[in-house]
C-alpha cells in the first residue's frame, strides 16, 4: 500500500466542516482512501453505483437521519444528484443539535457535477479536497521510481502494474472506458471517436498554446465546439489549461492558455508509446516531462496558489509562475529534463520584467545548489517537498 497524503487532508477537512467533497478523476484512489478512513471510525459506506445502496436512499432524509452520529461516505454521488438538497437539511438540523462536523464524505469522479450541484445546495457547509493521481512524494523515493512514475503516470493501477505492457494496456482500457461509459454517465452526448481524436491531438501538442481553430479544422467541427470539449476534459480533471500571467508591463503578452493532458501516463498511452525507449525518441518527451513536473508541483503547493506561465511576443518566457498565498510572493520556475541548468535569454528577460521573489531550475536530479546569486537548481522531489512545507 502507498500512503496518500490526501488522507490527512480529508481528516482535517472533516474536523472543521460537516460535508467534505473528495474529487478527482476516476481510479485515482478516492474509494481506497475513503475505505482506509472508514476503518478508523464508525462509518457507514454507500456505493451509489450499486442498485442496492441507491435503493436505501429512496427517502434519503429518513434513512440518513438515523446515522447522524456516524460519518456517512457516499461514493459516486453523481448517481443520485438530487441528494444534495436533502444533505443541506440534514446538516442544518444536525447543527441545531450541536453536530457541526464530520457528517458526510461525498466522492465524485469529476468537478463537473460536485462543484456545480453541491455549490448551489451546500454553500457554507462543504469543503473540497482534490485527490490527484500518485505524485513523487507519495510514490517516488528515488530516481528509478521517479522515472517509472513519469512513464506510467500516477493512476495507482497503472503505476503498480506487474509490467510495462500491463501498465500500458491498463491506460488504453482506461481511455476507452472513459470515452464509452463514464462520460455518457454525466449526461454528455459527444461522439467517442471525436473526443478521442481531440484528446490525442492535445497529447501531440502537449504544453502548446490552445489554438481551437486549428484543432477544429483537424476534427471537422467548429472552434466553439472544440472549446466546449476542452472545457469538459478540464472539468473531468483530465486536462489542465495553464493561463498566461497578466503583468503590468509595457510589452505585448501572449494571452492564450497552454494546454496539458494532466497525467503523463495518459499522454504516452494516447500516443501509443509503451515504454521509456519509445518515449525518449519521441518529440513529446520534453513537453511530457514539463507537464509531469507542473502537475507534481501544483499538487504539492498550498491551497490558493495561482499557477500561470509568462511569455511575450519578443520571446521572454518562464515555464511556470507560482503566485503563493501569504507573504511568499511569486516563484519563477524553469523546467529541465536530466540535470541541465542552462538558461536562455528569454528567462532572464522575463525575470527582469516580473522580479519574482525566488527563481528555480527544476530538474530530475537529486542535488540542490545555487546557479547564480538569485537562481537555484533543485530536483523535482526536493521542490515538491519545499512547496508542501508551505502548507503547514
Amino acid at each position: 500500500m502507498i500512503y496518500r497524503r490526501g488522507l490527512e487532508q480529508v481528516r482535517t477537512a472533516l474536523s472543521r466542516q460537516a460535508v467534505v467533497g473528495l474529487i478527482g478523476p476516476r481510479q485515482s484512489g478516492k474509494t481506497t482512501l475513503a475505505l482506509d478512513l472508514a476503518v478508523e471510525t464508525d462509518t457507514l459506506y454507500l456505493d451509489l453505483e450499486t442498485r442496492a445502496d441507491r435503493n436505501k436512499l429512496v427517502d434519503p432524509a429518513l434513512f440518513l437521519e438515523s446515522f447522524e452520529e456516524r460519518l456517512v461516505i457516499l461514493d459516486e454521488i453523481h448517481r443520485v444528484p438530487e441528494i444534495f438538497q436533502e444533505l443541506r437539511g440534514l446538516v442544518d438540523r444536525g447543527r441545531r443539535k450541536g453536530i457541526r462536523t464530520n457528517r458526510f464524505l461525498v466522492l465524485g469522479s469529476a468537478s463537473i457535477d460536485l462543484l456545480r450541484q453541491s455549490g448551489e445546495s451546500l454553500a457554507g457547509r462543504i469543503e473540497y479536497v482534490e485527490l490527484n493521481p500518485l505524485d513523487v512524494i507519495d510514490a517516488a523515493p528515488d530516481n528509478l521510481e521517479l522515472t517509472r512514475l513519469w512513464i506510467r503516470g500516477g493512476f495507482p493501477d497503472s503505476f503498480l502494474a506487474a509490467s510495462e505492457n500491463d501498465s500500458f494496456e491498463y491506460r488504453r482500457n482506461f481511455i476507452r472506458t472513459y470515452l464509452e461509459r463514464d462520460i455518457p454517465q454525466f449526461g454528455v452526448r459527444i461522439p467517442a471517436e471525436t473526443l478521442e481524436r481531440l484528446w490525442t491531438m492535445l497529447a501531440h501538442s502537449q504544453g502548446s498554446l490552445l489554438n481551437a481553430s486549428k484543432l477544429a479544422a483537424g476534427l471537422g467541427i467548429t472552434a466553439p465546439t472544440v472549446t466546449s470539449y476542452v472545457d469538459l476534459l478540464s472539468d473531468l480533471l483530465l486536462v489542465r489549461r495553464l493561463p498566461s500571467h497578466h503583468a503590468n508591463v509595457k510589452k505585448r503578452l501572449v494571452k492564450s492558455p497552454k494546454v496539458y493532458v494532466r497525467d503523463s501516463g495518459l499522454v504516452h498511452a494516447l500516443l501509443g508509446l509503451a515504454d521509456f525507449n519509445e518515449i525518449a525518441g519521441h518529440p513529446v518527451v520534453g513537453p511530457s516531462w514539463e507537464g509531469f513536473v507542473i502537475e507534481n508541483l501544483l499538487t504539492a503547493a498550498p491551497p490558493a496558489t495561482k499557477a500561470s506561465f509568462y511569455r511575450t511576443a519578443a520571446g521572454a518566457e518562464i515555464d511556470l509562475l507560482l503566485t503563493l498565498p501569504g507573504n511568499h510572493g511569486v516563484w519563477a520556475i524553469e523546467i529541465k529534463r536530466g540535470s541541465a541548468t542552462g538558461l536562455g535569454k528569454g528567462f532572464h528577460h522575463a525575470r527582469a520584467d516580473l522580479k519574482p521573489e525566488k527563481c528555480f531550475i527544476v530538474n530530475s536530479g537529486n542535488s540542490r545548489f545555487p546557479v547564480s546569486a538569485d537562481i537555484e537548481a533543485i530536483g523535482l522531489r526536493q521542490m515538491t517537498e519545499s512547496l508542501s512545507q508551505l502548507r503547514k
